[in-house]
């Protein structure tokens, strides 16, 4: 009794990420500076519309749903 199949345990994902574009890791790249949206902005010179639209994109790509986790999995699948 009890020695049946083991049981599955949780496996972490995998990093299988969807390509990041340049502009995405450039935005990456400052949200692991803890700069803020604005600061990104400024620096990338462009909107914070535009960053913000980055940034869902890279949250969509890394299967993330803040900022800590995007820098986080980045570095672990070397993106960073």
């Amino acid at each position: 009794p009890g020695n049946g199949p083991p049981v599955p345990t949780a496996q972490p994902r995998p990093l299988v990420v969807d390509e990041l574009s340049a502009r995405e890791r450039d935005v990456l790249r400052r949200l692991a500076e803890m700069r803020s949206t604005e600061e990104i902005a400024t620096d990338l010179h462009v909107s914070v519309n535009t960053v913000k639209t980055h940034l869902k994109s890279i949250y969509r790509k890394l299967a993330v749903s803040r900022r800590g986790d995007a820098v986080r999995r980045a570095r672990e699948a070397r993106i960073l």
